[in-house]
């Protein structure tokens, strides 16, 4: 009898147990508030779905880019909202060697692999780790050996967080638990901030806090140089509107800028994004090396929230990093991550209106 009680209680905690990871797993959709900022986020490739900001006169406004259901984000091609990893950015011939050991990714941009290949981080499930409306979420994720090609099983979470007043931080962070492997994780949200459905952006005024880039072949890859930005359109140090020198670039923006960085974890001013109309101004400090500016030249249309039409240019990503490719660029800044050692990318955004 007291064995058959045993059994009962055992088959009922592991049926809790069960049900309560099953709840942890679902798909939903989380809000964080504090007054009238406001955040929503999906456990589905931890996307952040809205941002609600007030503008000079305390009108509010959805600030980035998105869909109205999940099944939208399943089907979507241009990671709006979403963590990308493993390895954010592409990867040359979607392989790499580390240890001596030859890698075979699985490509999804041509021959090359793309934000962490045809099932990275945005396309899977998080589970909710903690959840509080009034301050944070945090997602986590158990990416397996051999996921998409890469090496070795890695813990990794995101946790979003309401700090301040109109402050957002995302804290990313990724433990090798059997092998060494390359990380480089990055939250690629489509900003607008005169509202998601205030068409192009090109009159937003953007300032980024570095003076190189690593430049780019036909397929977007790193050619391994680091060049200066003085004398190119590339040239935010001084903040102006993106428009202003659009004309000498065939297709917009799309590359890493190279932060003015001291190394070593520290926390530094990445970029400043102001929009006149609204006067809602973006401040984004992070920890990284990297910055990727993309201004959608490749969004196509898309049908987005409420009905909106998307067009190319209507918004801006700026997703700090560590340098493309850099798995086979041996100069680059290191994305490889030991057991033992935790990866840790903090990025803060910095709202006001004036």
């Amino acid at each position: 009898m007291a064995k058959i009680r045993e059994m009962c209680l055992f088959l009922l905690l592991a049926f809790s147990i069960a049900r309560v990871s099953e709840a942890r797993s679902a798909i939903g959709v989380y809000e964080l508030k504090r007054g009238n900022f406001s955040v929503k986020l999906t456990n589905y490739g931890a996307i952040v779905v809205s941002v609600f900001l007030p503008d000079r006169n305390g009108k509010l406004d959805d600030v980035v880019l998105g869909f109205d259901s999940i099944e939208d984000y399943k089907n979507d091609t241009a990671y709006f909202g979403a963590i990308v990893g493993r390895v954010a950015n592409r990867i040359k011939g979607a392989r790499f060697i580390l240890n001596g050991k030859k890698y075979k990714l699985v490509p999804n941009d041509g021959n090359n692999m793309l934000h962490g290949g045809p099932k990275g981080f945005s396309d899977v499930v998080w589970q909710v780790e903690s959840y509080n409306t009034d301050t944070h979420i945090t997602f986590t994720y158990n990416s397996t050996n051999g996921e998409e090609g890469f090496p070795g099983d890695l813990r990794v979470s995101v946790t979003y967080m309401l700090i301040n007043t109109n402050q957002l931080s995302v804290i990313m962070k990724a433990t090798p638990l059997s092998q060494a492997t390359p990380v480089n994780l990055a939250s690629h949200t489509y900003w607008n901030l005169a509202g998601h459905s205030s068409g192009d952006v090109f009159s937003h005024q953007v300032q980024l806090l570095a003076d190189k880039i690593t430049p780019v072949d036909k397929e977007l890859i790193p050619t391994g140089d680091i060049l200066s930005v003085k004398g190119t359109p590339y040239d935010f140090l001084h903040i102006h509107e993106v428009k202003s020198k659009f004309h000498e670039l065939p297709n917009g923006y799309d590359i890493n800028y190279v932060l003015k960085y001291e190394g070593d974890g520290h926390f530094h001013k990445a970029a400043v994004v102001y929009e006149s109309k609204s006067g809602r101004k973006m401040e984004l400090w992070t920890n990284q090396p990297g910055l990727q500016f993309y201004t959608s030249n490749m969004m196509g249309t898309v049908k987005g929230k409420g009905g909106v039409t998307y067009n190319n240019y209507d918004a801006i990503c700026l997703e700090t990093q560590g340098f493309p490719d850099a798995v086979n660029h041996p100069h680059f800044p290191s994305q490889i991550v030991k057991p033992g050692e935790r990866y840790e990318h903090v990025m803060v955004y910095r709202f006001t209106a004036n």
